[in-house]
């Protein structure tokens, strides 16, 4: 497939919240970064500096089998709004080490109606849904 990397919008979706109710007068906390694109992940991976940036919760833990078939016990934090080519969403994350890239894998791609072109190296929209971010019902 090749390398894909795209510019990514964080922001901490508790802060959203609670500016959303009043209860916070500050913008919520936002991060602007890179990710790499991996369909073979399945949720939204962040470093872990980007996660204190954030002032994300630490609220779980999940296993997580890596690339050498290695089964680790990784962080799960509370949610972020991320926003991918202004198509955004709310996903929890998992943390992972600096020495990583950010990840973002396939199902917030499937919920922003996004997908990869293999051949252009890239993220686009869903080239079969032209109105817009389109979710299959059945």
């Amino acid at each position: 497939m090749g390398k894909v990397t795209i510019q990514i919008k964080l922001q901490n979706w508790g802060d959203v919240e609670l500016l959303a109710t009043g209860k916070r007068k500050r913008a919520p906390r936002a991060v602007a970064t890179e990710a790499l694109v991996d369909t073979g992940a399945v949720k939204v991976y962040l470093q872990a500096s980007v996660i204190r940036q954030l002032g994300l919760r630490a609220i779980g833990e999940v296993q997580s089998r890596t690339m050498s078939n290695r089964t680790e016990k990784r962080r799960l934090f509370s949610p972020v709004d991320l926003e991918i080519q202004g198509r955004s969403g709310q996903f929890s994350v998992i943390e992972i080490p600096d020495e990583l890239p950010n990840l973002i894998g396939l199902i917030p791609l499937e919920d922003l109606d996004l997908v990869v072109d293999c051949q252009g190296r890239k993220l686009i929209p869903n080239p079969e849904h032209k109105g817009g971010v389109m979710y299959d019902e059945f």
